[in-house]
């Protein structure tokens, strides 16, 4: 079955939002004998060979922003690499040797930012033209699997039901994936809450929709007191052309 890394990812509709219950994600991620149990859940994400489920994402994702890890406020200078190296990478011819050291610095880039869907989407470029079947297959599907949990969290048409993220990039992200280009900055509206505009306006349900709201009070819970926060540049998805897969 073909299918385009850099298009829309065709997630199935969801009936209703799964809204984050902080409570009930923080107990089922620290039992050791939950089948959401964190420690597990992050084993299974990085092995190639374990599938995961809707459920098991949801829980792995808003999960980690509970981990020790979890320190979304600091610089990725590995991510900053990592897409200067593949803005120099021909899609249609790529150098072995490049996309060796793209994997590379993708996964220094994870230590920070784990379920990076534009991360996972380099990862599965890259092991695709490799020719390593079952780690693109298991990037793609972890793609998925990220940007799916953030849909699920909201439809994100308005502040009361705004999706949420534990990265600002992921917003971005996640409109990317569904084919839509943003306006530029987000635009913060409350103290946990920013409007993303769209490049251009988008029937959704009906409605022109302007933009989508995200949560992003994850990432200011544990801000070091005195921190400001300047936002980088927007990215494209990828700047890599269309690769289909068969």
């Amino acid at each position: 079955m073909k299918r385009l890394l850099c298009a829309l990812l065709l997630l199935p509709a969801l009936a209703a939002a799964k809204t984050p219950d902080e409570e009930d994600i923080v107990l089922k991620t620290i039992d050791s004998s939950s089948p959401y149990c964190l420690t597990v859940l992050l084993m299974r994400f990085n092995d190639p060979a374990e599938t995961l489920t809707d459920e098991e994402y949801h829980y792995l994702y808003y999960g980690y922003a509970y981990h020790d890890n979890y320190k979304p406020l600091e610089s990725n200078p590995d991510m900053d690499r990592l897409l200067l190296m593949v803005s120099g990478v021909d899609p249609d011819r790529p150098d072995r040797e490049t996309l060796e050291e793209v994997l590379v610095m993708a996964r220094r880039a994870a230590e920070r930012d784990p379920f990076s869907p534009k991360l996972l989407n380099l990862m599965a470029f890259a092991h695709g033209a490799l020719g390593h079947t079952q780690e693109e297959q298991a990037a793609y599907d972890r793609m998925k699997g990220i940007v799916g949990a953030i849909l699920d969290s909201g439809d994100g048409l308005t502040q009361g039901t705004a999706r949420h993220i534990l990265m600002f990039d992921h917003a971005y992200d996640v409109l990317a994936a569904e084919g839509l280009a943003n306006g530029g900055r987000g635009r913060v509206v409350s103290r946990s809450v920013e409007f993303v505009p769209l490049a251009a306006p988008q029937v959704v349900e009906g409605k022109k929709r302007k933009g989508f709201y995200f949560d992003f009070s994850r990432i200011y819970r544990n801000k070091p007191e005195g921190y400001t926060y300047k936002r980088d540049r927007t990215w494209q998805f990828n700047n890599l052309k269309p690769r289909v897969y068969k």
